[in-house]
């Protein structure tokens, strides 16, 4: 063997001993049950703004509150919101109260919401199936309203989209080790 063969047999040697090194220190660590990585929670809250599109425009204000356990693998958030809703041109008042949950960082939210909808003289109650996608502050929903029938009573949207921007002015973090 000559010198150069020699310095790549060291460093092949070399390297697979820190490989099996760094893994009988992580099967030692999953055996020894005291080592736990932190639990860290967030909670943040604050109002939101947005305007729903269906057959009617709609303008929308509430607030929001949304908790999460920081996690590297499935990461998890839910949201509660509670606001009010009101259609201009056809004198439509709404309130909802909703959950929606976003099982991972990247993929779509889902979720449902109890609505009252009233144009001061016949009203609605009913519920709302909800999918959506949330990246920041801004989260773009769509869904079908579940309205009990009332005659003669129109400016509610059925299907509908609605983006709505969330201002967080609330924010907690609680570290448990």
């Amino acid at each position: 063997m000559n010198f150069e063969q020699l310095g790549l047999l060291k460093l092949l040697l070399t390297f697979i001993s820190c490989v099996l090194l760094l893994f009988s220190s992580f099967s030692q660590k999953e055996q020894d049950r005291s080592f736990k990585l932190p639990d860290i929670r967030v909670w943040k809250a604050g109002p939101y703004f947005g305007v729903q599109r269906g057959k009617y425009w709609v303008g929308e204000l509430g607030g929001e509150l949304q908790w999460k356990k920081i996690q590297l693998k499935k990461a998890l958030t839910h949201g509660i919101h509670t606001g009010v809703n009101y259609n201009f041109i056809h004198n439509v008042l709404g309130y909802d109260l909703g959950y929606w949950i976003k099982p991972s960082r990247i993929g779509l939210t889902y979720g449902a919401n109890a609505i009252l909808r009233t144009d001061f003289n016949r009203t609605g109650v009913g519920f709302t199936p909800c999918i959506g996608y949330k990246l920041f502050g801004f989260h773009l929903q769509t869904g079908y309203q579940f309205l009990t029938r009332s005659v003669g009573f129109d400016g509610a949207n059925t299907f509908f989209i609605s983006l709505r921007f969330v201002v967080i002015n609330h924010r907690d973090t609680k570290l448990k080790k």
